[in-house]
């Protein structure tokens, strides 16, 4: 079991795992009994006996678990000694208190990652990284900002951000080509909200705050930010932004685009902002766009002006039972040009909806999970096949008129659709369950199972045939590897649009006695995103590139749009200061970053 440290800015006392994903207090385990359990008391999960769900998991991966045989995660975590730039070490001493930097080898090891499954948490597990950060900056306040990017341009070193740490796009794997030192940037100490204007109903905010503090901070003034993101108890403001994220609940909030209104960078050629925020503006060309998605390529955001909303009256939670995917779809599709959708409604298919039952204290036993299906009254009474019915969750918030319209809308629509209430019980259950997926990957891949998620955004006549190639193409690829039973896939609409929807999808394998699975699973999950690309589907939706898709640029942006980009990158960093090769700036490309070690 790895240490628990402290990574949440002052004011906290959570702990979280060093590696692993989310909170030390919270993790599955097996009990005696074959129960599974999540531990303390964070989610409503915490607390169950599941005993079906080392069951549901045997039936999907075709596979008997032996629980007595453990990937035991590596205890001294090998690291290479740190590159230092003698320079640079001696000015950033002269410059800053001593405990704004670390040479230490935990620290380093903590800083050189982010968590990405195979690429990045399985390898510091059970393996080893590739590359290492060599010094870890712990950044205060704009002008350390500033004086740190300095520094780094005098004596060529390399910048990477460092946000919450929740990259799944490999976006915090250091470059293995990198010959200078690496510094790692950690802005979590620049978490103050430094003003709030009620009237406007604005907040500037500084950038390292992570995103459950803002909204405890905003909540004590009767505000909200409205953005809700999977990882929001772990990621930060600047993370959000330079991902260009999007929350679950962006129907009524907006994605973190519409959310921003000014956004202040610190760049190797001066500070990126607005003078003013704006409500909107025509005022040209405008660079804070760009800002959007940056993926710390080009500086440091050290804070942003945003949009709060007063905290809602109600907030609601619901949920909808659907005969197949096609109908849920189908009501979704309508829903979105109407003027009721709810905060966040996510439809989730039959795999996923019986996952959920699972995961509920009941029995042990495969059979017991259809016997849960069976006594919803629709199978008897509307004839609704257990193994193709699908759940719909949803999230009403705001004013009680706002939300009884809702309601009464949604359901009526729903009717059309053969679709009937399930109660507000497995609407929260379901809401709530998304924060407990990366503990789960954690768990079982102690069991040899190794699982992620990928999301891609599609236009609604896409959907099924993006979905169609990727079962395809997992049950392809499974093959072709020779793996042991079967392949998971399943998947999920969380995010509707006017064109189109967010598709989240769920992929694992068995892989004990596998040759380097991890390698293995790389290929196969880059297979997917390629029968993504060629059945519609777009490289994200809200995870970023990263690394981890940066070949798919090229399907994504024209030659002349990737050549825009890295010109204006060598505008405002010609020396490769912020050196993390992201996106169309990754190693490999076939144009030369100039500067650094090239």
């Amino acid at each position: 079991m790895a240490d628990n440290r402290s990574t949440i800015p002052a004011g906290f006392d959570k702990k979280t795992w060093d590696h692993k994903w989310g909170f030390a207090d919270t993790q599955f385990i097996v009990l005696e009994d074959g129960a599974v359990e999540l531990t303390g008391r964070r989610y409503d999960l915490s607390g169950y006996r599941m005993y079906d769900f080392l069951p549901y998991v045997e039936s999907v991966l075709g596979v008997r678990l032996d629980l007595s045989d453990r990937l035991e995660e590596v205890d001294k975590k090998p690291v290479s000694d740190p590159n230092l730039n003698e320079a640079f070490c001696k000015a950033v001493e002269s410059h800053f208190r001593d405990d704004q930097y670390t040479t230490d080898d935990r620290e380093r090891l903590l800083h050189s990652h982010g968590q990405t499954t195979t690429d990045e948490v399985y390898r510091v597990l059970y393996s080893r990284l590739e590359r290492f950060a060599d010094m870890v900056f712990y950044c205060e306040s704009e002008e350390d900002a500033q004086a740190i990017i300095r520094l780094a341009k005098e004596h060529d070193v390399c910048l990477v951000p460092y946000g919450g740490g929740t990259s799944v796009s490999c976006a915090l794997k250091l470059p293995e080509a990198e010959q200078r030192m690496i510094v790692s940037v950690d802005m979590r100490r620049m978490n103050k909200i430094e003003w709030i204007d009620e009237e406007n109903l604005r907040a500037c905010v500084q950038a390292g705050i992570v995103g459950s503090d803002l909204e405890e901070q905003l909540a004590k003034k009767g505000f909200t930010s409205g953005h809700e993101p999977d990882s929001v108890e772990l990621s930060t403001l600047g993370g959000w932004i330079a991902t260009n994220a999007s929350g679950m609940k962006k129907n009524r909030y907006g994605n973190i685009e519409q959310i921003v209104e000014n956004i202040t960078m610190a760049t190797p050629q001066g500070t990126l902002e607005q003078i003013a925020a704006l409500p909107r503006g025509s005022i040209g060309m405008q660079p804070q766009n760009l800002l959007f998605g940056n993926e710390g390529n080009i500086g440091l955001i050290t804070k942003a002006i945003i949009k709060i909303h007063q905290l809602p009256e109600v907030t609601e939670f619901g949920s909808l039972v659907f005969p197949t995917m096609e109908h849920g779809t189908n009501f979704l599709q309508r829903l979105a040009h109407t003027g009721f959708i709810p905060a966040s409604i996510r439809l989730v298919d039959n795999i996923q909806f019986r996952f959920g039952l699972a995961l509920k204290g009941r029995s042990a036993g495969l059979s017991s999970l259809i016997e849960k299906i069976k006594k919803f009254y629709v199978t008897s009474i509307r004839g609704f096949e257990p193994e193709r019915m699908v759940v719909a969750t949803i999230v009403m918030e705001g004013s009680r008129e706002e939300v009884s319209y809702q309601k009464t809308n949604l359901y009526r629509l729903a009717k059309d659709f053969q679709g009937l209430p399930a109660g507000a019980d497995a609407g929260r259950r379901g809401y709530m369950l998304t924060y407990a997926i990366a503990y789960i990957r954690d768990f079982l891949s102690s069991y040899h199972v190794i699982g992620e998620t990928f999301e891609t955004s599609v236009p609604w006549s896409q959907i099924r045939q993006v979905c169609a190639a990727v079962e395809r193409r997992a049950t392809e690829q499974h093959q072709k590897f020779g793996l042991p039973g079967k392949c998971y896939v399943s998947y999920r609409i969380t995010q509707v649009y006017h064109t189109g929807v967010c598709i989240y999808f769920m992929y694992g394998i068995y892989a004990k006695g596998v040759k380097e699975p991890e390698k293995v699973f790389g290929k196969i999950e880059h297979s997917l995103r390629e029968a993504i690309i060629e059945n519609g589907g777009s490289i994200s939706h809200h995870h970023g590139v990263g690394k981890l898709r940066k070949d798919f640029m090229k399907d994504t942006l024209s030659a002349d749009t990737i050549s825009f980009l890295r010109e204006l990158k060598k505008t405002v960093d010609p020396q490769n200061v912020f050196g993390a090769r992201n996106n169309v700036f990754a190693e490999g490309s076939d144009s030369v970053i100039t500067g650094g070690s090239e």
